[in-house]
């Protein structure tokens, strides 16, 4: 009777412990009651009904990574490329995750492709390679979305690549080099603009200045003359005398600075013009 006892004692005692479920902090436990989903045990120490409840699932809530899969994609503006993409996930809802979708990887692997081209379908293909980070994140906002529903929750998106076929690569090449070609001539044109600016004002410059001197020189001949004229003036003829004898005395100062010349024959005429100079300027110095 006592082993009976005991025997019982010591049943119920394992039911018991069936019941006590201890949680690893990485997972999550989905409890079923006849088949029926009843709850989902956190991380910790936790209870069950023995027999009537059981542990359906024991799901990972850690973070994972898609293995990076290459993805074809028609751009806007017809250009085949090849997109590889890295998407990283965990599981927020441990019950949508089991009773929702069989294989979650494969789910989430083809919600990207079809994201993924949908969203390259859109841009041209100079936009795909200077906006992978927009990319990413418009990816991820989008799925995240379409995958909430199986208790998903998208954690980071990435572009790790853009690649074209050989024949795409050679035509881009080729562009690149008639853009580069361009701008060669394009900067050199302006160079040669700037060139020609720069002479054209240097010659504008010289032109001013030498039209300001001979302004400068004509007001000069304008004041001489002035002057002369009220000397004409005050002094009547004996001015214009002298005038004539200044002109014919600076002729002849210049013809002896020739280097042509080696003999100076001064007429008669000219040696009283000199007498007569003197005799003027004394003459003009008196009155």
């Amino acid at each position: 009777m006592d082993i009976l006892l005991l025997s019982v004692i010591g049943l119920l005692v394992l039911i018991a412990l069936t019941g006590v479920k201890i949680v690893p902090q990485s997972q999550e436990y989905v409890v079923e009651q006849f088949g029926k989903y009843t709850v989902t045990l956190p991380a910790g120490l936790n209870f069950i009904v023995p027999v009537l409840n059981r542990v359906a699932s024991k799901v990972s809530i850690l973070e994972r990574q898609l293995q990076p899969q290459q993805i074809s994609v028609i751009t806007k503006d017809n250009v085949e490329i090849h997109l590889t993409a890295a998407v990283f996930f965990r599981i927020i809802d441990a019950a949508k995750s089991v009773y929702r979708i069989t294989d979650i990887d494969a789910a989430v692997k083809t919600t990207v492709t079809s994201i993924v081209r949908s969203t390259g379908g859109q841009m041209e293909f100079d936009e795909i390679q200077s906006k992978r980070e927009f990319i990413s994140e418009k990816i991820q906002a989008s799925l995240s979305e379409a995958c909430a529903i199986w208790g998903i929750d998208i954690t980071r998106t990435e572009i790790l690549d853009v690649s074209v076929d050989d024949a795409t690569r050679l035509a881009m090449q080729q562009q690149l080099n008639a853009e580069r070609e361009r701008r060669a001539a394009v900067t050199k044109a302006e160079g040669d603009r700037q060139a020609q600016q720069l002479r054209a004002d240097g010659d504008l410059y010289t032109a001013q200045k030498q039209a300001e001197a001979r302004r400068v020189l004509a007001d000069a001949e304008a004041y001489a003359t002035t002057q002369v004229g009220t000397a004409i003036q005050a002094s009547g003829q004996p001015a214009i005398d002298f005038e004539i004898m200044k002109q014919q005395i600076h002729s002849i100062t210049d013809l002896a600075k020739s280097p042509n010349s080696k003999l100076l024959v001064i007429p008669t005429d000219v040696t009283k013009s000199l007498g007569g100079l003197a005799v003027l300027l004394e003459t003009l110095r008196a009155k």
